[in-house]
């Protein structure tokens, strides 16, 4: 019993180990191909559980997700007025047709990634060179990166791979380019400012030159205006003094001599000389009768 016992488990232990060596599984982000002595069998595109003929066969797995390019070093392009410009881009493919992926590449990534730029770059170099700086940077940037994706995707079909997307990161002048860029830019805007300041200084002297016309004028017009008021304002009082002096000239003549003797002996260091029989002290000497001597 004890030899056979043990003849069950070999038995059992080798089965096992057959049944492993002919069971792989394909997960949903994965496509596989099997090989037959280097000949391709089969390919597997549906994620599950497979067999295979141990010994004979084995199994690569290639991943179809969506796999990015983004180039580590900017690329120098030629522009159609002959000046040089720095390109960032990055690249979305995916393998679509793992039979002719492997076949045109041999399954590797690297290689595919290097055909895949080659034909974006030289694809980039032909419409760069047709474009001036300011059609590549903004102008036409959409439709490059369009025109791009589609014909690196022409291209991409015959290995097998699917050209999802294709971006320009960044487009720039090289960095001696772009120095004297910013020196031309700096001047033309120092040469707007000062063009602005002149203009505004000569619109401020504009406005001050019409103020002061403007205030010259109000003043005058208010200086007439006072004038008249005033020649009014006299003419009117010439008119009551009139009319006071027909009802009772001898009051008005008294009232008037009051006045004078007060604007005259306003202050004591006041001195008027006059002859004592003068008709200024005519009311002093007669004490208020006109007719007095």
């Amino acid at each position: 019993m004890k030899p056979n016992f043990g003849a069950v488990i070999a038995g059992a232990i080798a089965l096992l180990l057959i049944l492993s060596a002919s069971m792989f599984v394909v997960d949903q982000r994965q496509n596989a191909i099997v090989f037959r002595l280097g000949e391709v069998v089969s390919i597997k595109k549906d994620p599950g559980l497979y067999f295979k003929v141990p010994m004979l066969d084995n199994v690569r797995y290639f991943d179809v997700r969506i796999l990015t390019i983004d180039t580590a070093e900017p690329e120098r392009f030629l522009t159609s007025e002959k000046k040089n410009v720095l390109v960032d881009l990055f690249v979305k493919w995916r393998i679509t047709d793992v039979r002719s992926y492997f076949t045109s590449v041999g399954g590797d990534e690297l290689r595919a990634q290097t055909r895949l730029l080659q034909t974006i770059n030289d694809g980039l170099r032909a419409e760069f060179g047709n474009r001036t700086v300011h059609d590549v940077v903004s102008g036409e940037r959409d439709k490059i990166m369009d025109l791009m994706r589609k014909k690196a995707n022409e291209d991409a079909s015959k290995i097998g791979v699917e050209v999802l997307d294709v971006r320009l990161k960044r487009v720039d002048l090289p960095q001696e380019v772009s120095e004297s860029v910013y020196r031309r830019m700096e001047a033309e805007r120092k040469r707007v400012a000062n063009e602005l300041r002149s203009t505004g200084s000569a619109e401020s002297e504009k406005i001050r030159a019409d103020a002061d016309k403007q205030k010259e004028v109000i003043l005058a017009e208010a200086y007439r205006d006072a004038q008249r008021i005033k020649g009014e304002g006299d003419a009117k009082a010439s008119a009551i003094y009139a009319k006071a002096y027909e009802i009772n000239p001898e009051f008005y003549a008294f009232y008037r001599s009051l006045e004078a003797y007060r604007a005259s002996f306003k202050n004591k260091s006041d001195v008027l000389v006059l002859e004592p029989n003068s008709d200024f002290f005519k009311y002093m000497k007669s004490g208020g009768k006109a007719g007095g001597k």
